[in-house]
């Protein structure tokens, strides 16, 4: 597949930089954007009890990488691509087998 798209990690120009997160694509509603759902765990100290968490981060999606909902995924930091966007797919670890 020929990609175009100058923001791609590994066709365009765009260089990542920081923290690379691996999460779970659970909306791909939007066009050339992704939701990856990453859960953690945070202790609290008070009740000596962990909390299960997850946050929320929305991705730019190129088209060779085409991550689709429950692929699980590797994204990776990069400069400001929109209001929402800091972050890009450089990776799709598994596909969701249907």
């Amino acid at each position: 597949m020929e990609c175009n798209d100058p923001k791609c990690p590994v066709h365009g120009h765009l260089k990542t930089r920081g923290v690379d997160i691996e999460g779970v694509v659970v909306s791909d509603k939007a066009q050339r954007t992704v939701v990856v759902e990453r859960p953690y765990n945070v202790y609290l100290q008070k009740y000596e009890r962990s909390l299960r968490k997850h946050s929320r981060i929305r991705a730019h999606n190129p088209p060779c990488m085409s991550a689709k909902v429950g692929d699980r995924v590797l994204i990776s930091e990069s400069r400001r691509l929109s209001k929402t966007k800091s972050f890009v797919v450089t990776k799709v670890l598994e596909r969701e087998s249907k």
